[in-house]
């Protein structure tokens, strides 16, 4: 499972204060509920691309010693499961659906064009999910479509801020999850095909 490291600043200062596993190191599981402090477990490493960073990181983890589940601190400027931080996929929204720049100029440079459309064929999937989701942190704004409102709420929330309430408090993405993954984000159970008679 995954939960939000509470750490602002950015990903050079994140990689700095990742020496101590005391710092952040939750006091229950978020799992099982158990009422005693996790157990450092080591890192996993994943890709980033932000504003003034792009290579890996160090992702930390803890184990619960009641239900042996591990608990990752995922930070706040990532999103789970997408190489970009939430400030380059922020920008290029705001870049390409409010200010109408066109997908070449709103992306970020060596970015691919599939990677923006990818983006916004989710945000738009995911915009009246968000504005229901947000009305709790910042009041609706008029606007023509879903679209332009969840942006304006976005925008008057912040981006980090409303990613933090999305995440860790009602277990929604912001772009809305994979296909293979349930709306709560734990990997969804296939059921296995009926044997043939």
């Amino acid at each position: 499972m995954q939960i939000l490291h509470p750490f602002t600043g950015s990903v050079q200062q994140y990689l700095e204060q990742l020496a101590d596993p005391d710092q952040h190191r939750p006091a229950h599981c978020p799992q099982c509920q158990a009422k005693q402090p996790l157990t450092a477990h080591g890192f996993y490493t994943r890709t980033i691309i932000d504003s003034a960073f792009d290579g890996s990181i160090r992702v930390r983890r803890y184990l619960c010693q009641a239900c042996r589940r591990t608990v990752s601190l995922l930070p706040q400027f990532a999103l789970p499961y997408l190489r970009s931080s939430v400030t380059v996929i922020a920008l290029f929204l705001i870049a390409r659906l409010l200010q109408a720049k066109t997908l070449a100029a709103a992306l970020p440079p060596s970015s691919p064009y599939q990677r923006g459309q990818f983006w916004l064929r989710r945000f738009r999937a995911q915009a009246e999910a968000l504005c229901a989701a947000l009305a709790a942190l910042t009041k609706p704004a008029p606007a023509p479509d879903f679209v332009h409102r969840a942006l304006t709420m976005l925008e008057s929330a912040g981006w980090i801020p409303s990613h933090r309430f999305l995440f860790a408090g009602v277990r929604e993405h912001l772009l809305g999850w994979p296909r293979s993954l349930a709306p709560d984000g734990h990997r969804a159970a296939l059921v296995p095909a009926p044997a043939p008679a």
